[in-house]
């Protein structure tokens, strides 16, 4: 008796578990965000990255230890007080003062200094609008023994990283001095 194996021909589509993810980062969805995020606080504490994939990249592990900061920050150049003193608008000081640093960096500065026991490890961009950007920062606690423990990440508990994103060590502060 001869045995007859039928063999279906179709094509299997393979994805990652993190294309799915950049599927739910739709343009109608990141809209609806985008005004929930407006209302809230300039640093906001969230429970999970919004880009989880970028965010991995990045150094993030779903352990204690880690935290993941949402940053608002005005786009545009440096804003000043109107300086109301005898002289031409043009000298008075108004426009064209751009920062030395990028969005990028004083966003990780400001989550610092909302959460100094914190140090931050890296960043990126989640979304933008016409007004503000906003970055989501990874920052992670020196002082938990899942960190200390771990032989990947416990470097950042020694004393030297103390405060290292006011230093310009982080990857967006390393840009603003001209080293990447």
């Amino acid at each position: 008796m001869k045995r007859i194996i039928f063999k279906l021909n179709f094509v299997v589509e393979m994805r990652s578990g993190y294309s799915f993810l950049k599927e739910s980062r739709k343009e109608e969805i990141m809209k609806e965000r985008l005004v929930e995020w407006r209302k809230q606080h300039t640093v906001e504490r969230i429970d999970k990255p919004t880009k989880l994939d970028r965010a991995r990249a990045l150094g993030y592990k779903a352990k204690p230890g880690f935290v993941v900061v949402r940053v608002k920050v005005r786009k545009g150049g440096r804003r000043r007080p109107r300086y109301h003193r005898g002289r031409k608008p043009s000298k008075a000081g108004m426009v064209h003062f751009t920062p030395k640093q990028s969005l990028q960096a004083i966003a990780e500065q400001k989550a610092a200094r909302k959460f100094p026991n914190l140090e931050v490890l890296n960043s990126y961009l989640v979304a933008e609008d016409g007004t503000y950007k906003f970055f989501e920062v990874i920052m992670v606690d020196p002082h938990n023994p899942h960190i200390m423990n771990d032989p990947k990440i416990n470097w950042i508990c020694q004393p030297q990283h103390r405060r290292r994103v006011f230093r310009g060590l982080t990857a967006a502060g390393k840009r603003a001095r001209g080293l990447n």
